[in-house]
């Protein structure tokens, strides 16, 4: 790995932690304090945290549950844009580190997308994470 993209993965990093102080935490459950929808599609299993580092729809969807995920990734977007910017990171090299820790913070039951795309029931063992998290 390039001295750069180093560089770049630990600035993204510490962007990440800063999202996470900004949103009260990891964005999830930030969100999900300030929306019931979001809590209980969660505690369902009908949404899930993507390596990418926004809310994915996991299954059927519906349209409340769109509305609920539309509005939580727009939120997401613009923390991540601003901070990336303050951290001279790209929105993607930014979000993918949040979403490196938004699914390290899943519990036991939450659904997380992994490496290969599929999604995956957290249990007590770490979370299959991407080769590029820091």
């Amino acid at each position: 790995m390039g001295e750069n993209m180093t560089r770049s993965i630990i600035r993204t990093a510490l962007g990440a932690a800063a999202v996470a102080t900004a949103l009260g935490g990891i964005a999830a459950p930030a969100f999900a304090q300030r929306d019931p929808a979001y809590a209980a599609a969660r505690a369902a299993g009908q949404v899930g945290e993507k390596m990418d580092g926004y809310l994915g729809i996991v299954g059927a969807e519906t349209a409340e549950l769109r509305r609920v995920v539309n509005d939580i990734n727009i939120k997401r977007r613009a923390v991540y844009a601003e901070r990336a910017q303050a951290n001279n990171a790209t929105l993607e090299e930014y979000a993918l580190t949040a979403g490196c820790q938004a699914i390290l913070a899943t519990t036991p039951g939450e659904k997380y997308q992994a490496p290969d795309g599929t999604w995956q029931t957290r249990t007590s063992a770490a979370p299959l994470r991407d080769s590029r998290c820091p």
